[in-house]
């Protein structure tokens, strides 16, 4: 079987992990600080706060940065659920905007359409390794006074003209799935500018104490915490920190191979009239997270064909407004790009390490198909 995706592991991982595990430290402690410092460099912000997933970490930031009961988030329907989720978790009520049709990511233009007097804040999705229009969102941002959060899950490496994703918003929620670029088996992170936020993000992480773990244990004089705040079980260990920490050495390696691999799909799928390519504006730095081809016939069918062929793939991605709990909250709500987008869309094999042979065979049957 030919995976949709595989993480990527070397024997330097598998040390990593070790040497945590012999160490005797396993809880959030010097690692986890260490792979903070270093993403926080990586998407040049001053903060970075790391979490039990990306979800959780989307979480914690909209209620640092404020949002709650009464308020609107708008977001894209076409993403993975959870980012309508953590706008519910916080308290507030999603918004859904439509797509552009060539990027998948939202539509600035809808976006305008759908502020009111409750609006707060425009919570972006990069999708599948591929930025969204921030220059635009930024500005419509800046006019109507609103808040500007990225949900980077997909978005680590992308880049618009030079400027990483992470570092356009008020904050910015990577995640390490092991369908991620690098992962920690699972985790995320939170990165912003905004020391206030960062530092109730890490209160949050850790059930709301005012004194992290390893500052406390480090400490040559007693330390009392105190819990200000009604916080969550969100922290990341060392363990998952190590083994971010020895994969991020590859983390541009890994780049150069899955866009190398799109460019072999890019070239195979160019010319035809019922698959379409992803696209790539100019000046942007695609990652390829997954890759997401239109199919404008029967797509569910070819699926099938393909996964008894010895081929995963999967559809490209869920509308949460036709999902049964935004339903009921928009019953007659219509996305008309977004809905179109989620029935022709499908997400095929590609990871580092996947081998021209592997790719030829899925592209071989693809072409048969079409």
């Amino acid at each position: 079987m030919i995976p949709i995706a595989k993480p990527y592991f070397t024997k330097a991982d598998e040390d990593a992990v070790a040497k945590t595990i012999r160490s005797g430290w396993v809880l959030q402690g010097p690692n986890v600080e260490k792979f903070e410092k270093l993403l926080a460099s990586y998407t040049s912000t001053p903060y970075a706060v790391a979490t039990s997933s990306a979800t959780t970490a989307m979480h914690m930031g909209l209620i640092a940065a404020g949002i709650g009961t009464g308020d609107e988030v708008i977001v894209p329907s076409f993403s993975f659920i959870a980012t309508a989720n953590c706008v519910v978790h916080a308290g507030a009520t999603p918004v859904f905007a439509d797509i552009d049709p060539n990027t998948y990511n939202i539509d600035h233009t809808d976006v305008e359409r759908k502020i009111t007097k409750k609006t707060r804040a425009i919570l972006v999705v990069h999708q599948v390794g591929l930025a969204a229009d921030m220059p635009k969102l930024t500005k419509i941002a800046r006019t109507h006074k609103l808040l500007l959060f990225e949900d980077a899950a997909c978005g680590l490496g992308s880049k618009i003209d030079g400027k990483h994703v992470g570092s356009w918003g008020t904050w910015a929620a990577f995640s390490f799935h092991p369908r991620k670029a690098i992962t920690t088996a699972e985790g995320g992170m939170l990165v912003t500018r905004n020391k206030k936020i960062a530092l109730t993000v890490q209160m949050l992480r850790a059930h709301g104490a005012n004194i992290d773990v390893k500052k406390r244990d480090g400490s040559r004089k007693v330390l009392i915490e105190s819990y200000p705040l009604v916080g969550y079980n969100f922290r990341m260990s060392d363990i998952h920190a190590a083994l971010g920490l020895s994969q991020l050495i590859n983390l541009e390696s890994i780049f150069s191979s899955r866009q190398k691999l799109a460019r072999r799909y890019n070239d195979a799928f160019r010319n035809l009239s019922r698959i379409t390519p992803p696209f790539t504006p100019n000046g942007y730095y695609h990652t390829y997270q997954s890759y997401m081809i239109r199919v404008r016939t029967h797509r569910n069918h070819l699926m099938q064909k393909l996964l008894d062929a010895g081929i995963a793939t999967r559809r490209g991605i869920p509308c949460a407004h036709l999902e049964q709990p935004y339903r009921k909250l928009y019953p007659k709500l219509g996305l008309p790009h977004s809905e179109k987008a989620s029935a022709e869309t499908l997400t095929i094999p590609i990871y580092h390490g996947m081998t021209q042979k592997e790719q030829n065979f899925v592209i071989d049957r693809i072409l048969a198909f079409v």
